[in-house]
């Protein structure tokens, strides 16, 4: 698919975006070099139900120009890319159209990746091994506010941040002024849990779960779930064990 065809689809798609938004459907564009990959993307999406996809781009550069365009709801981004890569295209993305949410599918695993993309402000990470069940759980999930990381990924996360020196907060107090509450929905968190098994693990509401964790995410400096991740067992909020 070439950048003028890229330019037509996003068009076409931006200009059914009143319609789609009101039937609840989820708009995506999807971002990779390979024509193969992106086309057999393309098609695949617009197989599932719920979601549309506005638009498709080759490289980092397309996609912000795209993006500005169509304003999708979540962007498929690849990472290794020509002219400008997936990290940087997600940081630039989250700054200017901060409504957007990004999910990573690439090949790469490593940790360096996922660090710099979670920096970036992704908020799900798949590998391109996912399948069509695994892609679509995780746009609904970015799209709802929530973090979605490949479970092999969320290990390698897991694993590199315990094998640092994490501070143990039960000797220094809790970090950056969170209180006892709002530590124990951010272990929660790192343990997996979503906001409903929160409140039924804490006998409180929905509600009072997501105001705590909109508070301690203004004080730990935190945008999403993942980061949230990082951060618990940074501070010795979980155990390695965990």
């Amino acid at each position: 698919m070439t950048g003028e065809n890229t330019g037509a689809t996003g068009g076409n798609a931006g200009d059914n975006a009143g319609d789609n938004a009101g039937a609840g459907v989820t708009r995506v564009v999807v971002v990779d070099d390979q024509t193969v990959v992106r086309e057999g993307l393309v098609l695949l999406l617009e197989l599932l139900p719920g979601l549309e996809v506005a638009g498709s781009a080759a490289d980092g550069e397309q996609a912000l120009e795209l993006v500005a365009r169509v304003a999708p709801d979540v962007v498929l981004m690849d990472l290794r890319m020509p002219r400008m890569d997936g990290v940087e295209a997600t940081a630039k993305m989250r700054e200017l159209h901060p409504d957007v949410q990004v999910v990573v599918l690439t090949t790469y695993a490593d940790d360096e990746s996922i660090f710099a993309a979670l920096r970036a402000g992704a908020r799900g990470y798949l590998t391109k091994d996912a399948g069509a069940d695994e892609i679509a759980r995780a746009v609904e999930a970015v799209r709802g506010g929530h973090a979605q990381l490949d479970p092999a990924v969320q290990r390698r996360l897991v694993e590199a941040v315990a094998a640092g020196e994490p501070r143990r907060t039960r000797d220094t107090g809790l970090p950056d002024g969170l209180t006892r509450r709002e530590a124990e929905v951010l272990t929660l968190i790192a343990r997996g849990r979503s906001n409903g098994e929160i409140a039924r693990d804490l006998f409180i509401s929905e509600a009072t779960v997501k105001t705590h964790i909109n508070n301690l995410f203004a004080k730990a400096g935190l945008r999403d779930r993942a980061q949230a991740v990082t951060y618990a067992f940074r501070n010795g909020l979980v155990a390695d064990d965990d």
